[in-house]
């Protein structure tokens, strides 16, 4: 059976979203932006969902 590397690349996309707007919330709180630093939080907790699905999808495939 091929292994498609396609949903660990997209993982790892959205790994990289959740450390940027990690990074970019805590600096936004360090510099009192509060409005930036809930619009990345949400942003973070919307790229969850994002990932578990992405998962769910990819082990799917190979179960098949």
């Amino acid at each position: 059976m091929k292994r498609s590397y396609l949903p660990v690349a997209l993982l790892l996309a959205v790994l990289m979203l959740n450390i940027i707007f990690t990074q970019y919330m805590v600096h936004q709180y360090f510099y009192e932006n509060y409005t930036n630093t809930i619009i990345a939080a949400i942003i973070n907790v919307i790229l969850f969902p994002v990932a578990f699905l992405i998962y769910k999808k990819g082990v799917n495939v190979h179960d098949q």
